[in-house]
């Protein structure tokens, strides 16, 4: 069984413990990783910071990506308290409702342009923070879903921001490489956690879902956080730049 130790990983995007996110730090943190954890806001720690704890994460800082000086603090104390990092772990996307309930044509420019900053361009932002500090490699991963390349009724203009952040995932694999810094995309199916809870009739989704998968059962926390430990190993260091499907199959189905 491939081992984490030693390894140092940021974890952007704990919101509970249904949270994507947080299946993918308890899976790094049980191979053996040490985990640096951020918060949203105010708000946010108090419900982020006993599963911090949990993690016995060393950090624990608030980051809200829009907020340069955030994110700027957080990396100046991941420099100074660990002098590097070898895993990023990016899993936020946010749309404004009107705009994630309406037609992806009748979205606002100013609803269009939030989702791409914190859904997108976050993920870039953090990758050019972390670069420098991953000097002998490292693997960098978002989270994107099977409605950037089919229509799925009801996900809307998140279909096409998701299909950005796959785009910006394999450019960033391509040019950072050489290296040794792999870039991955994480695609599960629908799950039921509180982002998801955002999108109209998203327990008709779930039900389609689990229907029409090869496995018939919907992907668990612990299959996406499993898959995550095992691409920030060293055994997967020559695998890059791929949208990997973690959903019982549901992508082969026509």
């Amino acid at each position: 069984m491939f081992s984490l130790a030693g390894k140092r990983a940021l974890v952007v995007g704990i919101a509970n413990e249904q949270s994507i996110a947080w299946g993918c730090a308890d899976a790094l943190r049980r191979q053996g990783a040490e985990l640096a954890v951020t918060y949203l806001n105010a708000k946010a720690e108090p419900h982020v910071r006993p599963l911090a704890e949990r993690l016995e994460a060393p950090i624990f800082a608030p980051l809200d990506v829009r907020d340069e000086t955030q994110m700027d603090a957080l990396f100046a104390q991941i420099s100074a308290e660990w002098g590097g990092l070898d895993v990023l772990l990016h899993s936020i996307a946010f749309c404004p409702k009107d705009d994630l309930h309406g037609r992806a044509i009748d979205c606002s420019r100013a609803g269009f342009l939030e989702a791409m900053d914190i859904s997108v361009h976050s993920f870039l932002r953090l990758i050019q923070r972390a670069e420098p500090l991953m000097p002998r490699g490292g693997t960098c991963m978002t989270v994107t879903f099977h409605g950037s390349e089919k229509v799925v009724d009801h996900y809307n203009i998140m279909g096409p921001v998701k299909a950005a952040l796959e785009g910006v995932t394999r450019y960033a694999a391509a040019e950072l490489g050489p290296k040794g810094i792999s870039v991955h995309a994480l695609s599960p199916g629908p799950l039921a956690t509180r982002a998801a809870s955002g999108i109209a009739h998203f327990d008709a989704l779930l039900a389609d879902n689990a229907a029409r998968t090869p496995t018939h059962r919907l992907a668990s926390l612990d299959d996406i956080g499993a898959y995550a430990a095992f691409l920030a190993s060293s055994e997967a260091a020559n695998v890059t730049g791929v949208i990997h499907p973690i959903d019982g199959g549901y992508h082969v189905i026509g």
